[in-house]
């Protein structure tokens, strides 16, 4: 197939975003994970921003599952899951980070930025392409593309404002 296999969630994602934008939804993230059995996840969101229901990720799972058919992006046997991201969700695009400014972030980066790889504290949005971060030791700014990990924290604050929607 001569696919670099880094980036078979890219085109993974690339193939079915469309499908889910038209149905009401946005991909939040394309994972695939194992080597024995692998696991494809699919995360995603409402665009309405209300919370998912079951049924949702059942009807996305059920179109997706025919464009992976007929594409067969995937060499061998394989197991969907499609998940929301849950209130202490993945950021894993630059407007994740200016989104969800103001609330308590974890992010690890791929090399030592101040001497540290990884970061705890409250998001405080972008800056161009660097995100900003509030840590015990002051405020911190990591270039995206740096960021390798990064996850909202469950807290109070969060679930207070999950409940509000």
């Amino acid at each position: 197939m001569g696919i670099d296999a880094m980036d078979l969630p890219g085109r993974i994602e690339r193939l079915i975003a469309p499908t889910v934008e038209a149905m009401g939804f946005a991909v939040v993230r394309v994972q695939l994970t194992g080597q024995q059995r692998v696991r494809l996840q699919v995360m995603a969101e409402r665009a309405d921003g209300r919370p998912m229901q079951v049924d949702d990720c059942a009807d996305i799972s059920r179109a997706i599952s025919a464009l992976l058919d007929a594409e067969d992006p995937i060499a061998g046997a394989y197991t969907l899951e499609v998940s929301s991201p849950g209130i202490d969700r993945p950021l894993v695009r630059l407007e994740d980070f200016r989104r969800f400014a103001g609330f308590e972030a974890r992010l690890e980066a791929d090399r030592p930025i101040d001497g540290r790889r990884r970061f705890r504290g409250r998001l405080l949005g972008v800056d161009g392409t660097d995100v900003r971060i509030e840590t015990e030791d002051g405020a911190v700014a990591l270039p995206f593309a740096d960021v390798r990990r990064a996850k909202l924290v469950m807290t109070d604050e969060l679930l207070m404002a999950a409940e509000k929607q």
